[in-house]
C-alpha cells in the first residue's frame, strides 16, 4: 500500500510518542543497548509518556515549525518535527519504524520538515546511527560536537562563587536578558521555549555585580544552562546538584563535550555517562558557543 505524508497536531502526540520510543529502541538494540521504555507494557507507557514526554511533545508541536507523519493503512510508521526560531530550524526528531526504513519514507519526511529553503540555518541533535547520519551528511549537515547524558544521585555539595544566583521571573526584561545570553551561546533568540520552560521547571539568572552572565533551568529536568563564561560552570552546576538534592532526585546534564569546564566538573562529581545517549550534534553552518552550553533535559532541541 502506499504512503501517506500529512501535517500531524497535538491531539496525535501520544501515538507519535510510540512510534519514537519504538523506533528507538531498535536503534538501541543494535548497539546492543536494553530499550528505554516497553510500549506494549500499557502501565510503564503511561508513566514514562506523563512523566518524560507529554509536556514537550506538546510544546514542540504547538510551536512554530513543521510536524509530518508517514502512515500506511492508518498505521503511524514514521514522522519528523522541527522548530524555527529566528530563521533556524532545529529537527527535534526524526523517526521511522523498524521494517519501513527501507525506500524514500525518511527522505520524503525530511524534505517536509527539514527543508532548507527558506531559513537562515539547520541544527539536529543526530543518533549515532550510520544510516541518519549518512542521510544528514548528504542533506549537507556536518558533525559539530558528540553530546552525552551525565547522570548521578544529586547530593549537597559546597561551593564558592562571586555570583548572585536569582530565580527567574517571566517579564520582560528577563526575556531581553536571556535572547542576549542565547544569541551568544546558540545563535538565536527563543522567547517561546523559555516560556515553556518557566513553566516545566524553576530557572535562575546568574549575575556578577549586575551583569547578567548566564542562565539555567534546575530540577530532575534539568537545563538548559548557557553562561557567557565557561569558567562559571563549577559554581552553577553545583547549585543545580544542591536544588535537586532537596527533592532527593537523580540529576541529569545533557553536556556537549566541548563544553570541557562542565564536563571535568561532572566527572570530578562522579557522574556517570550514558553510553546509550551519544548522540552528535550537526549543522549546516557553525553557530553559536556549545563550550558555553549544557541543553535541556530531554535532549529533543539544542
Amino acid at each position: 500500500m502506499s504512503v501517506r505524508y500529512r501535517r500531524f497536531g497535538v491531539d496525535e502526540i501520544e501515538e507519535v510518542g510510540k512510534v519514537h520510543a519504538q523506533a528507538f529502541n531498535g536503534f538501541l538494540a543494535t548497539t546492543g543497548g536494553a530499550p528505554l521504555v516497553d510500549v506494549d507494557n500499557a502501565e510503564e507507557w503511561k508513566l514514562a509518556w506523563e512523566r518524560d514526554r507529554r509536556s514537550v511533545f506538546q510544546h514542540m508541536t504547538e510551536s512554530e515549525g513543521e510536524s509530518w507523519l508517514a502512515e500506511r493503512d492508518g498505521e503511524v510508521i514514521g514522522y519528523a518535527r522541527s522548530l524555527l526560531r529566528e530563521g533556524v530550524l532545529n529537527l527535534t526528531d526524526f523517526f521511522v519504524l523498524p521494517g519501513h526504513q527501507t525506500g524514500s519514507i525518511g527522505k520524503t519526511l525530511l524534505q517536509h520538515a527539514f527543508n532548507p529553503k527558506g531559513v537562515a540555518g539547520r541544527v539536529v541533535i543526530a543518533t549515532t546511527s550510520v544510516a541518519a547520519q549518512a542521510r544528514y551528511l548528504k542533506s549537507g549537515m556536518v558533525p559539530r560536537c558528540p553530546i552525552c547524558d551525565f547522570k548521578r544521585q544529586a547530593e549537597s555539595v559546597a561551593f564558592e562563587t562571586d555570583l548572585t544566583i536569582e530565580p527567574m521571573a517571566a517579564e520582560p526584561e528577563t526575556f531581553e536578558i536571556l535572547s542576549r545570553i542565547d544569541r551568544v551561546t546558540l545563535g538565536y533568540r527563543r522567547d517561546v521555549d523559555h516560556r515553556w520552560l518557566l513553566d516545566d521547571r524553576p530557572g535562575y539568572l546568574y549575575r556578577r555585580g549586575l551583569e547578567p552572565m548566564g542562565y539555567g533551568y534546575v530540577g530532575q529536568r534539568a537545563g538548559p544552562f548557557a553562561l557567557l563564561d565557561p569558567d562559571d560552570f563549577p559554581a552553577v552546576l553545583a547549585h543545580a546538584e544542591n536544588e535537586t538534592a532537596q527533592i532527593d532526585g537523580d540529576l541529569l546534564l545533557v553536556t556537549p563535550l566541548v563544553n570541557s569546564a562542565a564536563v571535568h566538573y561532572l566527572l570530578d562529581r562522579g557522574f556517570k555517562m550514558d553510553g546509550r545517549s551519544l548522540t552528535l550534534l550537526m549543522s549546516d553552518e557553525p553557530r553559536g558557543r556549545l563550550d558555553r552550553y549544557v541543553i535541556g533535559s530531554p535532549g529533543f532541541f539544542v
